[in-house]
């Protein structure tokens, strides 16, 4: 029977089902996008570029990734869509085709103290089997070796009812793995006393240094009405009751001048108000403080480890489980070959698995006791590919946001290898990205352009590489692009000397960074770059370093306010028009009173997020009506806030609004290739390249002697790369050094001075295996760097 199905007359192949084979996208218009109407073939690796800002991410991310998410989201039961963002449509008239999407961005890991490496993927918790089961001596179930599970003993009577009614006495106990003094903190938090008051003062001499704590207002009176102290001592010479009563005592309820009041010692008043906040809603001062204030030192009981004494003390072949989470990966995988036991057979093969796919990607230099918020956007990019790729979910559209970031040329290699991997499993992958090398590689590829913001938005190519190539984009005339090494380069003016690094795994690295040139610091992925540079260059005077962290902002920054820009534009349309410049702040005066100068109105929806609708009174404009009847050069300050840099920079650069000190602001800010970003755009809404280049731009204004840049190049297309090599040969030029960490031929080629480290990652690396001229390091070839560096520039 089953042969006569066979001989059906059609095909499997022309089966209806298998004709749905594209992601159809028609009419985008999400942030700049023109109307974009592209075919993505499924189960293909496709290949998005473009210039920064032309559009990939409104696309990729806004538009495919935002509607598949939407669209799971209306799949759950109403009662759980309860408690779920209500995400809007994008604005886009037809998509169809569309398959589950799995985003793999490179937004920093959670923070939380207690995310590891191990418990972010699930290495532990494989971990935690193996060695409940084979540990000696054996001390409970997995929990018991879990830093996330707190012991529990209770104990009560149960009525059990059967027949007649009876009381049975219970006790019930859980063991687990958390250290009883950090609560698997690893790290316990102390007051440094110092930053609370200056001994040698009395209180009424003003000896607190808590920000707010002055003895005039409430505090004072408190203070001097207790009876608890004597206000006109100094702190010194209190008696251990007194500093007590100062500093620990429980709220206690006084009565000063007729009023009840309550005292309560310093620390207990401060871990309330100040500690137990999150650190980056607190004000800056207030947040200083607390920086100063809390010393964070490794726990004292566990060692750091997060385990409790009987978790360290059950053992296989003797390693611990705090032994194994703290080896580098890469000599876990080989423990892990060593252990040879058929009940756990099938664990062992699936941890193996999980140990090398880390190998693989090339974080095998990490240990899984690794705080998952130290990883940089690049390892925490590929810590979530190890979760994915050991999936039995196939058919899945997986998005990646510029995976190849933080990597050396040779781990670029693997990066692709996995890439295709996923699309081999049936997979669709979309990759935003700017890389030759992973271009190379793509079944399709899209390039969007041909400018930025306004100028960019549409598609101007779409096809395969070798099409690319033929095509007269912006993107198919550089794909070829190669840099070639200097002719000549500069003789460095001085040296800064590092003797003896240690930082991480630097093995007691001695090297000269020579100033007023341009070095290059590089190594494969782990080999201790960043260690190096931002931990032995002090940070001190005449240092600018500018990492890609997040800026501190909320959503009412926006470059104007972030650069210092906006003063001088206040101060311009406050002389033209006889006002005062409070006026032209959104944030101020002149503010909308409908919207308090947001320009949109926020509508908190209690179990469910927030909804943002345009403030129908200043129609986003921020302002209020009369504000901007004011003008200057014949534009309102809503219309300056909505210019792009370029434009700005024409605006006042001559004529009536002719304001020098805007106009240098905006010279640095085209400088560094953000041209195309509006004045008044979010900076929550920035990447993380752009926020760099954000801050780069601030910072040209110090007076830094040398400036520290970490992958300055990332999310650049190759257009805009050759921009970034401008402007570090014109701060060279202008005496000043610069030191990059950068994995990028094209800056690479360019530098004078090159310091290669490795040879491999983690404990493989941390020597320096190369330092000297670009040419030198062709010649030689001796590292990996010089043999990608030497393809690369055809020598």
């Amino acid at each position: 029977m089953s042969m006569a199905t066979r001989t059906d007359p059609r095909s499997p192949a022309s089966h209806v089902a298998d004709s749905h084979d594209l992601i159809r996208v028609h009419g985008a218009r999400e942030n700049n996008l023109k109307d974009v109407s592209i075919e993505i073939p499924k189960r293909r690796l496709t290949v998005f570029t473009g210039v920064s800002g032309s559009g990939k991410s409104s696309l990729v991310f806004d538009t495919i990734a935002a509607e598949s998410q939407r669209l799971i989201n209306e799949t759950y039961s109403a009662f759980v869509q309860g408690f779920m963002p209500n995400l809007a449509r994008p604005e886009v008239d037809v998509l169809d085709g569309l398959t589950t999407a799995i985003i793999v961005d490179q937004q920093r890991m959670g923070g939380d103290p207690r995310s590891t490496v191990g418990t972010a993927t699930d290495a532990n918790a494989m971990l935690r089997i193996l060695f409940s089961r084979l540990g000696t001596p054996h001390i409970g179930p997995p929990s018991a070796y879990a830093f996330n599970v707190a012991s529990v003993r209770a104990s009560g009577a149960i009525t059990v009812e059967r027949g007649a009614k009876k009381a049975v006495k219970a006790t019930y106990s859980r063991t687990g793995g958390m250290c009883p003094t950090c609560e698997g903190r690893g790290s316990v938090s102390d007051i440094d006393l110092t930053q609370l008051y200056d001994d040698s003062k009395s209180l009424s001499e003003g000896a607190l240094t808590i920000p707010g704590y002055s003895m005039d207002g409430w505090y004072g009176r408190i203070f001097t009405g207790c009876g608890f102290f004597d206000p006109d001592k100094p702190i010194r010479d209190y008696t251990e009751k007194e500093l007590h009563d100062l500093l620990h005592k429980e709220p206690t309820k006084i009565k000063v001048e007729g009023v009840n009041l309550t005292y309560e010692g310093l620390i207990p008043k401060i871990q309330k108000s100040m500690l137990s906040k999150d650190i980056d809603a607190l004000q800056p001062h207030v947040r200083a403080f607390v920086e100063r204030a809390m010393t964070f030192t490794a726990c004292p009981e566990c060692d750091g480890t997060r385990l409790s004494a009987g978790a360290r003390s059950s053992k296989i072949k003797g390693s611990s489980i705090a032994d194994a989470c703290a080896m580098q990966i890469s000599d876990l995988a080989e423990w892990v070959r060593g252990l040879d036991e058929p009940s756990v057979a099938p664990l062992l093969a699936k941890l193996r698995h999980a140990l090398d796919s880390f190998v693989e990607i090339g974080l095998g230099y990490l240990s899984l006791d690794r705080p998952s918020g130290t990883l940089s956007g690049g390892e925490a990019q590929r810590v979530k590919m190890i979760r994915h790729l050991g999936s039995s979910l196939t058919d899945v559209t997986y998005v990646f946001d510029e995976p190849t970031t933080g990597l050396h040329p040779h781990d670029i290699q693997r990066m692709n290898s996995l890439l295709l991997r996923l699309r081999d499993k049936g997979n669709t992958v979309l990759v935003v990205e700017h890389k030759p090398e992973v271009i190379a590689i793509a079944d399709h590829v899209v390039d969007l352009g041909p400018g930025a913001g306004t100028a960019g938005g549409s598609v101007c190519f779409e096809g395969t590489v070798e099409g690319l190539r033929a095509a007269d984009t912006v993107t198919g005339r550089h794909l070829d692009d190669r840099a070639a090494l200097k002719e000549t380069v500069r003789k460095p003016s001085g040296t800064l000397e590092i003797r003896g690094a240690t930082a991480h795994n630097l093995r007691d690295v001695d090297v000269d960074i020579p100033l007023g040139v341009l070095t290059v610091v590089t190594g494969v992925a782990g080999s201790g770059k960043s260690s190096l540079v931002h931990g032995s260059i002090p940070a001190g005077e005449g240092v600018v370093a500018v990492g890609q962290g997040a800026i501190r902002g909320s959503r009412r920054s926006n470059p104007a306010t972030y650069t210092g820009l906006l003063d001088p534009i206040r101060k311009a349309f406050a002389k033209a028009n006889g006002v005062k410049p409070s006026l032209f702040s959104a944030n101020s005066e002149g503010a909308c009173p409908t919207c308090n100068g947001a320009g949109v109105v926020y509508t908190d929806l209690a179990m469910m997020a927030g909804v943002a609708t345009t403030c129908e009174d200043c129609e986003g404009k921020r302002f209020e009506a009369s504000v901007l009847d004011h003008h200057l050069g014949g534009r309102d300050i809503s219309e300056v806030l909505a210019m792009s840099v370029a434009e700005a920079e024409e605006f006042f650069g001559a004529g009536e609004a002719h304001t020098p000190a805007a106009h240098r602001v905006l010279v640095r800010l085209a400088d560094v290739g953000l041209g195309y970003l509006t004045l008044g755009q979010p900076l929550t809404t920035l990447s993380g390249g752009e926020r760099q280049r954000l801050k780069l731009a601030t910072h040209m204004a110090e007076k830094g002697g040398v400036y520290v840049l970490d992958e300055p190049t990332a999310g650049l297309h190759l257009a805009d790369v050759e921009q970034l090599l401008g402007l570090l040969d014109r701060i060279v030029d202008s005496g000043k050094s610069v030191v990059v960490v950068e994995h990028h031929q094209a800056v690479m080629a360019h530098a004078d001075w090159i310091i290669d480290l490795g040879p491999g990652a983690g404990h493989d690396g941390g020597r320096v295996v190369f330092e000297g001229t670009p040419a030198d390091l062709v010649a030689a070839r001796s590292t990996l760097t010089g043999e990608h560096l030497a393809a690369y520039v055809g020598a």
